[in-house]
């Protein structure tokens, strides 16, 4: 018989919050029917002797391992490909469910039909201890039914609505995770797994989301300017689909302001970056620029001065052509 819901975990060098995170999945869940996919990602510390010993203890947890380091994107797919599940949701090595987090979310399926996507409520736990609720808009609430144009308007407006879910498997499988990045592949999923949804449906269940600044996320490197290949993944895959403009014009907004930030970070960080570096990314911020359209561009991402560049660009003039563009 196949379980309930299946738990995707990729995991690297996590060995110091991996038994927390498996403890809220395989000890405290309400719902006893579950699995655990986790995909060790070539760690170099003892997590696969610690995922290898608790699977010998939980015949729940299977246990995979990428063949080199691949990124979390890589290490999903691969646990994906195996779920068994009648729902999927991924839970990151760093972070635990609250005791009834499967079982609320499943209510929601068993009683809705048409709910393709249950969304968690976030608690965001940070360095320091102190802990906030992710907030939520206040028209929300746990009897509300959004569909998926709805549920994908409010994530790409500045993650109104955001990413941490479960979702019909039969979905998630229809679109994995996005591999052409390293990083940000769960931002692109998520709106098109919403996108996709019949209905989106909150549910009182609880991620707990640890946030600090050593993650992948917050970190400077290189990789940080991988979003906005993601986003121009993100948008070749929507006009695909042949996704209605009003929604590609309003993702647009949201790639300019990723485009703009990334710059921004570039221009504060450039000092720290090699020769060979500071190129590649000079020609990664031409090949992106040409890809916008500025009819696509709503009239207050176009001038909104907090979007325009006013610092130096004579890198390659990048505000002055951007500029003449939108205004021819």
């Amino acid at each position: 018989m196949k379980p309930r819901v299946t738990i995707l975990v990729a995991a690297y060098n996590a060995a110091s919050t991996l038994p927390r995170c498996l403890d809220s999945l395989l000890v405290e869940q309400t719902l006893r029917d579950i699995e655990v996919i986790a995909v060790d990602d070539c760690s170099t510390d003892h997590t696969l002797q610690l995922l290898t010993e608790r699977a010998a203890a939980d015949p729940r947890l299977h246990v995979l391992q990428t063949e080199h380091n691949s990124g979390q994107a890589v290490a999903r797919n691969q646990a994906l490909a195996v779920a068994q599940g009648e729902f999927t949701c991924m839970v990151d090595a760093d972070d635990w469910l609250s005791p009834d987090c499967l079982e609320q979310a499943v209510q929601i399926f068993d009683r809705h039909p048409r709910t393709d996507s249950v969304v968690l409520h976030l608690m965001q736990h940070f360095e320091d201890g102190s802990e906030e609720e992710y907030p939520l808009p206040r028209q929300l609430t746990e009897h509300t039914a959004l569909t998926g144009t709805e549920a994908f308007e409010l994530c790409i407006d500045s993650w109104q609505l955001h990413g941490l879910y479960v979702v019909r498997t039969a979905l998630h499988k229809q679109y994995p995770f996005d591999t052409t990045t390293r990083l940000y592949s769960d931002d692109n999923t998520s709106r098109l797994h919403y996108l996709h949804s019949r209905e989106v449906r909150l549910c009182p269940g609880i991620y707990h989301y640890r946030k600090h600044a050593a993650s992948t996320t917050n970190a400077f490197h290189m990789h940080r300017f991988d979003f906005m290949e993601a986003q121009l993944s993100l948008l070749l895959t929507l006009k695909k689909e042949n996704v209605a403009p009003r929604l590609i014009k309003l993702f647009e907004g949201q790639r300019w302001y990723v485009f703009i930030s990334c710059y921004r970070l570039y221009l504060r960080h450039k000092a720290e970056l090699s020769d060979a570096d500071r190129k590649d990314l000079q020609a990664r911020f031409r090949t992106i620029l040409h890809t916008f359209r500025p009819s696509r561009l709503r009239l207050r991402y176009r001038w909104k001065p907090f979007y325009m560049l006013t610092t130096n660009v004579r890198l390659f003039d990048l505000q002055q052509r951007l500029y003449m563009r939108i205004k021819g």
